[in-house]
């Protein structure tokens, strides 16, 4: 019960932070940020599986929070700032791709091995969704790492929902074939 009311507290004082943001406030702004920053970082991880080019785009999307915060509407500041996070590692990707070889090309030389550890398979984990499409591959990091809803991904992702809980299903079936050599070791074993 206790931890309900912490929730609700806590959810009631970041909507009051988004909308005291469009206001200009600073102070609204670090609530923001330092609730925030976490999830943001690792979803740049994730999509763009290069913690440089992380930092750069979690770099660009508090910086582009900031800079915009008049024009968030107040509905959903969570999709709102996904949504400019997505857009900072779709500009690096596209700058990495005009600039040189892509990072899908890079995540093909992964080799899958039979002996890997606790650590090596996170390892293991983090570059089979690595390999995946990139459009499944968002869609799979903001439903299973940043535990969105079906809607709230097709949100950000400025898709339908029947297409988001698509891409999500999609990405699933691909891992679990890039992830079987692994299943059988640790489960048939």
């Amino acid at each position: 019960m206790f931890f309900n009311r912490q929730n609700n507290k806590e959810e009631i004082e970041l909507r009051k932070a988004a909308e005291n943001l469009r206001k200009g406030s600073a102070e609204a702004f670090k609530i923001l940020y330092d609730n925030y920053q976490h999830k943001v970082y690792r979803y740049c991880l994730r999509i763009l599986n290069s913690e440089a080019l992380a930092k750069d785009a979690f770099q660009e999307t508090f910086i582009n929070v900031y800079e915009h915060r008049f024009d968030f509407q107040g509905k959903n500041f969570a999709a709102w700032l996904f949504t400019i996070a997505r857009n900072s590692c779709m500009n690096i990707l596209r700058n990495k791709r005009e600039s040189g070889p892509s990072l899908a090309e890079d995540s093909q030389d992964f080799q899958l091995t039979e002996n890997e550890d606790d650590f090596g398979l996170k390892q293991y984990i983090g570059k089979a969704i690595a390999m995946l499409p990139l459009p499944f591959r968002e869609a799979l990091v903001l439903r299973e790492y940043q535990e969105y809803s079906y809607q709230e991904i097709a949100e950000i992702l400025k898709i339908d929902v029947s297409l988001a809980k698509i891409r999500v299903y999609r990405a699933r079936l691909i891992l679990r074939k890039l992830l079987k050599p692994i299943h059988k070791e640790l489960y048939e074993s």
